[in-house]
């Protein structure tokens, strides 16, 4: 696992500076999801609508699809229902790129580069639908209470940006380093136990012969569970922040409703 996630980027031709592992992972990410979406495409396009799904594959998606859209929906309202496309899309370059860690391979979100980029289209999502909404009103919010408010008020606009960033980066880099750690101990442990030199034949390193036995459950806790633990976290947080912006006219009602029971009983 160290030898593919430090030599990764240096075993390819282009300028490692500039392409690190991890921005060349994320890459190789959104182009498995682009052929994803393709072979989707391709097969919802010759499925019959007036046909039960035959296709466990279908039944798959439409099942994902559709449990994600009733969660868009029940988060945001329901003007907010195509929003779900760019959450589905979202949702799964967050998971893949947890779950690629699987590999060995260094994860896009070890980079600060990627979760920064993703946090800065929610960040962006936000005060776009601010200034959509409420116009010139959306300036009015810096000054509030008081003038004096602007630099406080201009530091917390950040807040979204940074903790959505930092959450993804901070468990991403902490399962990463774990591991590195744990492949690193288990070396020594098959070394000094099984009594194996540290390069078999054929350079094999000594870790693999204690390392499957111990990593398997540490990668279904760091890449898998906690891959949809944060997938979930973030395309949340992102549906929140993004629709109180613009809130749902039933929703709201709803919610003034809700406020003034308590006054009527």
């Amino acid at each position: 696992m160290k030898i593919l996630a430090i030599d990764f980027s240096s075993s390819l031709n282009w300028n490692s500076s500039t392409y690190s592992g991890e921005v060349i992972m994320s890459l190789i990410v959104m182009l498995i999801i682009a052929i994803l979406a393709i072979v989707i495409g391709i097969v919802f396009k010759h499925q019959d609508p007036l046909k039960p799904d035959q296709n466990v594959f279908v039944l798959l998606i439409e099942t994902a699809v559709d449990k994600l859209e009733a969660y868009t929906v029940e988060l945001m309202g329901p003007k907010w229902r195509p929003f779900t496309g760019y959450v589905f899309g979202l949702a799964m370059y967050i998971f893949f790129s947890f779950f690629i860690g699987i590999t060995g391979l260094p994860g896009p979100l070890v980079s600060l580069t990627c979760p920064l980029s993703i946090g800065l289209c929610t960040f962006i999502l936000i005060h776009a639908t601010a200034v959509k909404a409420n116009h010139w009103k959306y300036f009015h919010r810096y000054i509030e209470p008081i003038v004096f408010f602007l630099p406080i008020n201009m530091l917390s606009m950040w807040a979204p940006l940074l903790s959505l960033s930092l959450r993804l980066f901070g468990n991403a880099l902490s399962g990463f380093a774990l591991m590195y750690i744990d492949y690193y101990f288990l070396e020594l442990a098959a070394t000094a136990i099984l009594r194996v030199p540290v390069t078999m034949p054929l350079n094999t390193p000594a870790e693999i012969w204690l390392a499957p036995f111990v990593t398997s459950w540490l990668h279904l806790y760091f890449d898998l569970f906690s891959g949809v633990i944060q997938t979930l976290v973030f395309i949340s947080l992102t549906m929140i922040w993004v629709s109180q912006e613009d809130p749902d006219e039933e929703a709201a009602e709803e919610s003034a409703s809700l406020k003034q029971a308590p006054a009527n009983t």
